[in-house]
């Protein structure tokens, strides 16, 4: 009899994660890829010696699937993980404050330093637990939640225009990545719920602490090479053929049988691939930009690892020396969601606005000589997550039986995050195995536990 075999079109987060689970599953796997290397939305690009990456990528403590999948390859010394949440938040030559947790339970555990937020009044300070309290008595999977404007309903539980932009925004723009007043309702209750309010340390930050072309790139090449999986690099896959056996993938003159397909590619190629039910809804889900503009100084500028700021065009900056490659100055990434307003702007405009408001932010930048930047952009990084988002978002089974999708833009209850892009990779995966091998895996283990 011959092995099972699934075939995992594109090498990101969510094929990773589902090449692995399958492998872990019992079945021979073969990963296509258009690019030279893995990592798809989360890589890196060189330049003069050094290391940027496309985007300043955190996770959560809350983040149990992406963590699980750091833990699976291997690389839990190539991430950071705050003990303990504070994020200082800046204004230009004004008062900082800090959002940052205590040992108390939540959702008292924030109550501190929102009541010593210094980028509000006292008044807009008294008022934020009214809505703090709402979401925690929302329910992210409610479908109605999905027609409701996150900003409406913060409006309508006392939130003024200046509350939402220096303090609500800071947390919906870089996990929902658009706006407050655009997102869906739904979204933002998971955000808040499960990252801040449900328990006092999920919304511990973490990042990577080396180049992303090497946590999602060679890391996790080894990891999948180890476990049997056949990465075919540079192969973007033409076509998905059925046979009577199962499926063939084509790309170039190469052609796999398998029993299985899990297509893990951007919305557009999953629809040229036919593994997208409905155009319409591919072009109502929508996209929406990141951009990140990288800066390398002659000299170091600020001691924070990262930062959030308000009344500045800088959402959140990162410090990126040590991962860079930069052994002499300082190397801070500007990452910027939701960023319809900059993805069009040439690179030397975002670079001389950028290095004119980090000056603003950070005295000694005055001094600083620029090295080297480099503009990063996604242009469709994320679905747009507005209200109505969740009926169009697909689910792993497609009306093609032995045909699964996987992506952070597949119907989660997650926001496009690495999280949601490693669930909606090891539920595909789960899928194939059930059909290829029934209720339990080849090894005797049951499919929930699998990949896990």
């Amino acid at each position: 009899m011959s092995p099972t075999r699934i075939g995992v079109v594109g090498g990101g987060l969510a094929g990773m994660a589902a090449a692995l689970c399958a492998a872990d599953g019992g079945a021979e796997v073969v990963l296509f890829e258009r690019r030279p290397v893995l990592g798809g939305l989360t890589s890196s690009i060189r330049r003069n010696g050094l290391s940027f990456d496309n985007g300043q990528h955190v996770f959560l403590r809350c983040c149990s699937a992406y963590r699980g999948f750091v833990d699976r390859i291997g690389a839990n010394d190539k991430v950071f993980l705050q003990p303990r949440l504070d994020v200082p938040v800046l204004a230009p030559n004004g008062p900082h404050a800090s959002i940052k947790r205590t040992r108390l339970p939540a959702p008292l555990h924030l109550a501190g330093s929102l009541g010593r937020y210094r980028h509000l009044s006292l008044t807009e300070r008294v008022r934020l637990g009214r809505p703090a309290l709402a979401l925690g008595r929302l329910d992210p999977d409610d479908p109605s939640l999905d027609n409701v404007s996150f900003g409406d309903w913060l409006v309508r539980h006392g939130q003024s225009e200046r509350a939402i932009e220096r303090l609500w925004n800071l947390i919906a723009l870089p996990t929902i990545n658009v706006p407050a007043d655009e997102a869906s309702l739904a979204l933002a209750t998971k955000v808040f719920r499960v990252g801040l309010l449900d328990r006092s340390d999920a919304g511990d930050i973490g990042w990577s602490t080396v180049p992303l072309a090497e946590l999602h790139g060679a890391v996790t090449a080894k990891a999948l090479e180890s476990c049997g999986v056949e990465p075919v690099l540079a192969s973007p896959v033409s076509a998905i053929g059925r046979s009577s056996a199962g499926f063939t993938l084509c790309a170039g003159e190469r052609s796999e049988a398998v029993d299985a397909v899990i297509v893990a590619t951007p919305l557009r190629v999953s629809a040229s691939l036919g593994a997208f039910e409905s155009e319409a809804d591919l072009d109502r889900l929508g996209a929406s930009p990141i951009v990140n503009v990288h800066l390398v100084l002659d000299r170091k500028v600020t001691e924070l690892p990262l930062a959030a700021c308000v009344d500045s065009p800088v959402q959140f900056v990162f410090d990126r020396t040590a991962s860079s490659g930069v052994d002499s100055g300082q190397c801070l990434a500007v990452s910027l969601s939701a960023a319809d307003s900059y993805i069009a702007r040439g690179s030397s405009e975002l670079v001389s606005m950028f290095l004119e408001a980090l000056r603003e932010l950070f005295p000694l930048a005055r001094q600083a000589r620029l090295v080297d930047a480099v503009v990063t952009r996604e242009r469709a990084a994320t679905f747009r997550a507005v209200p109505g988002t969740r009926a169009l978002r697909p689910r792993s089974r497609t009306k093609a039986p032995g045909v699964f999708l996987a992506g952070a833009w597949c119907d989660t209850g997650w926001p496009a995050t690495m999280e949601g892009a490693v669930r909606s990779g090891q539920q595909a995966a789960r899928e194939a195995l059930e059909l290829v091998f029934g209720t339990r895996a080849r090894d005797g283990r049951e499919l929930e536990g699998a990949g896990a």
